[in-house]
């Protein structure tokens, strides 16, 4: 899934108007008076810089690299019966009915380091919570994932700076991958988007705790909450981990409280007042609403991140806890259903001949193979039972 926003202007008003004048001369100080916005961004324009975002660009190019690194090791033309776009040799696609994503098998991103929450708990590969999130199940999945991650990311290290947005995505993608690993447990899970989600949710509480300083409140709050929320319901379709998109944005949405905060408009311009003025009441930094959000959210950061690392490690598995909870994932329809359990198939050989059937769905179907690998056998039974 993409996540979206909307225009800069929208997201981040402040930041968008400068005064006539292009800020030189007396004329453009007395138009910056009159408009407090217009004020507050030249004010932080001396008081912060902008950031060069480098960091963003290389998550980028890590992504893509780990697909490469992927698709080397899945080797499709060695490995399986038939392959999708066979000229890319080692790099050609598995069979479209079993990754209609452009990319490699299950297995493949299993040994990769997709996550399993069983061999989290059984087998304590604990690091599966973090390399699932620079791993992509197809190039489609890359592409939209990457094409989001440009777009939000560079803003907002641009505004706030490699180390701050580095910690939201890196922290937002683990908490994306601990709710899904307390609710999945007999699929993999591979992918950004909880990493992104969690951008999403920091620039939800950045607006929120920057409050005082923006124009067009309203509107830059209700745009981005239905961005979010048409998002987490595209989470609703099959095949779409949005258990990983809940936890990623619920961690970003705490963490931009805690990381993105930003000093009242009072204080700076106080900072920023000529030598001679000296204000009857100085203002603080931060306003008081924003302390509270800062230590409320840092609390239930830490006490959430604790209680679902223990309740992970213990084997808890949430769906017997919450009758309902997995229609947070997936609603069926008459179009479709939420029924995605590994593929399963018992094999009959009689010579070159090879009778698989479907334990999920009892197909069956008979292959001419010669002395066929343990990987073709399983990519044939994934088609058979798609």
């Amino acid at each position: 899934m993409q996540p979206r926003r909307g225009n800069n202007n929208t997201i981040h008003p402040v930041l968008g108007p400068t005064p006539p004048g292009g800020g030189a001369g007396s004329s453009a100080s007395s138009s910056a008076s009159n408009n407090p916005a217009a004020l507050y961004s030249e004010l932080v324009a001396k008081h912060y810089r902008k950031w060069f975002p480098w960091l963003i660009p290389v998550f980028v190019v890590i992504n893509v690299a780990m697909f490469l690194i992927t698709m080397y090791i899945n080797d499709c033309t060695n490995n399986s019966v038939s392959c999708f776009a066979g000229f890319l040799g080692r790099f050609s696609f598995q069979p479209l009915k079993e990754n209609p994503l452009l990319g490699p098998s299950s297995t493949t991103l299993e040994k990769m380091g997709a996550l399993d929450a069983n061999k989290v708990v059984h087998e304590h590969q604990g690091w599966r919570l973090v390399t699932c999130m620079w791993l992509h199940g197809g190039i489609l999945h890359l592409l939209a994932n990457m094409l989001s991650l440009v777009v939000i990311g560079i803003r907002l290290e641009q505004e706030f700076g490699f180390v701050r947005i580095g910690l939201l995505y890196v922290i937002s993608g683990l908490g994306g991958s601990l709710l899904s690993a307390l609710f999945l447990r007999s699929n993999i899970s591979v992918g950004a988007s909880g990493a992104l989600f969690g951008l999403l949710g920091g620039m939800l509480s950045e607006l929120i705790t920057n409050w005082s300083i923006y124009a067009n409140k309203v509107v830059s709050f209700i745009t981005l909450v239905v961005i979010i929320a048409i998002n987490l319901a595209m989470g609703l379709l099959p095949h779409v981990d949005n258990f990983a998109h809940i936890g990623g944005f619920l961690s970003g949405f705490f963490l931009g409280f805690v990381f993105l905060i930003r000093p009242q408009f009072g204080w700076v311009n106080q900072r920023y007042a000529g030598q001679g003025h000296s204000p009857s009441s100085p203002k603080p930094k931060f306003k008081t609403y924003q302390c509270v959000l800062w230590v409320i959210s840092l609390i239930i950061l830490i006490v959430g991140f604790t209680f679902a690392l223990v309740m992970l490690f213990r084997g808890v598995n949430l769906n017997e806890h919450c009758s309902w909870c997995h229609y947070m994932s997936c609603v069926p329809t008459s179009k479709w259903s939420c029924n995605s359990q590994p593929a399963s198939c018992v094999s009959d050989q009689a010579g070159n001949q090879f009778t698989l059937t479907c334990s999920n769905n009892g197909k069956q179907k008979t292959y001419t193979l010669q002395n066929p690998t343990s990987s073709q056998i399983e990519g044939l039974c994934t088609q058979l039972c798609r």
